[in-house]
C-alpha cells in the first residue's frame, strides 16, 4: 500500500481493519497488531530498570524517562515540564480551561480521557478492577492497588515528623494535619475547625439538632 493512501484515510475515516475480539477497528494493519496486544497480554517491550513491559516501544521509551528523570517537554505558560507530549496537552488543559470529554449522561465534562471514562462507572455500575484476595471490586485501577495494600500490610507512606506510617497516602495525608495543624474543615456557624470531614458532619449535626431544638421552645 502506498503512504499516500495510508495517509488519506486520516482525511477519511476509513478503517479497514477490524479487531476479532471487540468493536474498534483502526486505519492501518499496524495498529491493530498494537491493539491485539491488548487481548492476548503480550508486552514484547521490557523494561531494563525494572519489572514492568509495555505493548509499544513509544510507551517503553516514555516510562524509562521515570527512571532518568528526563523530562522534555516544557510548558511555555508555567516552570512544569513533563516526560510526554501527551502528558503536556493534558496539563495545557490547566491554562486554556478545555474539557472537551464530555459525559453523555450528564452535563460533567473532564480535560482527560482517562477521567471521563472513569466518570461513566459511575452512571454504569461497572467495576471491571476485582481484589483475587477478597473478591471486592473497583472502578479504577488505582483504587484496586490501594485496596490490595490493605491485604498486604505494607505501610509505605511514612510520616516525616514522626515514625507512623500508613498504608494509605489518603490516611497520611490526613494524619499531616496534625503536625501542620491545617483543618480543611471549618464550620461557618462557630468558626471551629476539624481535620477529618467526618468529625466536621457530626459537629454539624449537632448545631442543626441545636436550632431545632430552639424552634420548639414556646416563646
Amino acid at each position: 500500500m502506498s503512504a499516500l493512501k495510508r495517509h488519506s484515510r486520516k482525511h477519511s475515516g476509513e478503517r479497514p481493519y477490524q479487531c476479532s475480539l471487540c468493536e474498534k477497528a483502526f486505519s492501518q494493519n499496524s495498529d491493530l497488531k498494537v491493539h491485539m496486544r491488548v487481548h492476548t497480554g503480550e508486552r514484547p517491550y521490557q523494561c531494563s530498570e525494572c519489572e514492568k513491559a509495555f505493548t509499544q516501544n513509544s510507551v517503553l521509551l516514555s516510562h524509562m524517562r521515570i527512571h532518568t528523570g528526563e523530562r522534555p517537554y516544557q510548558c511555555n505558560n508555567c516552570e512544569k515540564a513533563f516526560s510526554s507530549s501527551s502528558d503536556l496537552r493534558s496539563h495545557m488543559r490547566v491554562h486554556t480551561g478545555e474539557r472537551p470529554y464530555l459525559c453523555s449522561h450528564c452535563d460533567k465534562a473532564f480535560s482527560k480521557s482517562s477521567n471521563l471514562k472513569l466518570h461513566i462507572r459511575s452512571h454504569t455500575g461497572e467495576k471491571p478492577y476485582k481484589c483475587s484476595d477478597c473478591g471486592k471490586a473497583f472502578s479504577s485501577n488505582g483504587y484496586l492497588k490501594s485496596h490490595v495494600m490493605i491485604h498486604s500490610g505494607k505501610k509505605p507512606y511514612q510520616c516525616n515528623h514522626c515514625d507512623m506510617s500508613f498504608t494509605l497516602n489518603c490516611d497520611l495525608t490526613t494524619h499531616l494535619r496534625i503536625h501542620t495543624g491545617e483543618g480543611p474543615h471549618q464550620c461557618n456557624q462557630c468558626g471551629e475547625v476539624f481535620l477529618k470531614s467526618i468529625n466536621f458532619e457530626k459537629h454539624m449535626r449537632a448545631h442543626t439538632a441545636e436550632r431545632e431544638t430552639l424552634e420548639l421552645q414556646p416563646m
